[in-house]
Parts: C-alpha cells; sequence; structure tokens
C-alpha cells in the first residue's frame, strides 16, 4: 500500500460529525493506494458496466463528458480513521449508467474494477438512488492521478476503499462476490458509522 508520509500514527478522535473512530483530517487529502498510480489518460480511459443487465454498455472519456454532471458536497471517511468534511465531486450519478443498461431484477451487487486490476464489491443498494457517482473532478479541478483520476468510483456513505481509484467497471450480479480488501480481512460492507472495518465487525 503507499501511503503520504505523515499519514500513519495519527490518533483517532471521535467529534461533531465524525462516525466512530475517526479523526478530522482538515485539508489534508492522504493518499493511499494498493497498486502504483498508473498514467491513465483521459483518451485512454472507458467505462463499461455488464454483467446481469439488459445491454451492457461502454463509455469514453467524451461520451461520459456529455452525460447529465451532477455534483457531491459533503464528506468521507477512510477505514485507516482519517475523515474529510466539505469535500466537492463532480461527475456523473451512477444512475444514469444503470438506467442505460437495466439490471436484471435478480441483481442485488456489484464487483468495481479499475484499470489495474483492483476490485471492491457493494450492494447495488449503495449504488442507486443518487447515493454514488464516477467523479470526474475534485474542487472544480480535475481528479488528480494519485487519487484516481482520471475518474473514480464515488460512494461517500461507506469507507473510502469502496471508492474504486481509475474505474474501470461495475460487473453486476446475483451474489456477493469479495473484492480485494475483503479478500484480505475487510468487511463486505464497510459502513463507517457502523465502523464494519474487518470481517466479522
Amino acid at each position: 500500500m503507499n501511503v503520504t508520509r505523515g499519514f500513519t500514527g495519527r490518533p483517532s478522535m471521535d467529534g461533531p460529525g465524525l462516525p466512530p473512530g475517526q479523526y478530522d483530517a482538515g485539508d489534508a487529502w492522504p493518499v493511499l493506494s494498493a497498486e502504483v498510480t498508473p498514467g491513465i489518460a483521459p483518451a485512454d480511459w472507458t467505462f463499461r458496466v455488464d454483467g446481469l443487465v439488459a445491454e451492457p454498455g461502454t463509455w469514453d472519456w467524451e461520451q461520459v463528458g456529455r452525460l447529465p454532471q451532477s455534483e457531491y458536497a459533503g464528506d468521507i471517511h477512510c477505514v485507516t480513521g482519517w475523515s474529510r468534511f466539505g469535500t466537492r465531486f463532480s461527475g456523473v450519478s451512477l444512475d444514469v449508467f444503470l438506467d442505460a443498461v437495466r439490471p436484471d431484477a435478480a441483481a442485488t451487487h456489484a464487483v468495481a474494477y479499475a484499470h489495474t486490476g483492483y476490485t471492491a464489491n457493494l450492494p447495488l443498494a449503495d449504488l442507486t438512488g443518487g447515493r454514488a457517482w464516477i467523479a470526474l473532478a475534485h474542487d472544480g479541478e480535475p481528479l488528480p492521478a494519485e487519487h484516481g483520476g482520471p475518474a473514480r468510483l464515488l460512494v461517500p456513505h461507506l469507507y473510502f476503499w469502496k471508492s474504486a481509484k481509475w474505474i474501470a467497471g461495475l460487473r453486476i450480479l446475483d451474489h456477493d462476490e469479495p473484492g480485494f480488501w475483503e479478500q484480505n480481512g475487510y468487511h463486505a460492507r464497510g459502513n463507517p458509522w457502523q465502523e464494519q472495518r474487518y470481517s466479522g465487525d
């Protein structure tokens, strides 16, 4: 895992608006990655949704840019203990993509996968109803590569490892299929307010 200098060893403190065991990181946005940061140019980036859907779909950068854009303004929480308040991301709601491919009635989960091979599993209910985005920008600027640019999944109500960097696609399933960290002892869902950090929490 790549970790920014000075990230480890911070005390964990509860405070107003903080989930259990989290601390306010202020303006800092620590960089943590399970893999080496890739250099993906927007012109080479694509996003695909397949699996249990009526019509699989693939979008390139220009096509995603022409879709209805929306914004998330709120908080994000990392399983390692930091939280950031008042973040602003813009991009395309996952509802737009899912409406286009029409998941099967039996669909219950998705595996998000990155251009690097990283995976994260999520209940489909956590990706619909305006709860998740393909984020293209942060604070009005292109998303930096170290934070998942040119595009990342954004599921802010769950621990941030679920918001897969360098997102390449979603595979829609009728069962739960553990992703990278879930296979290595992390919780299947990762709700910060229930402190679902590790398997068994």
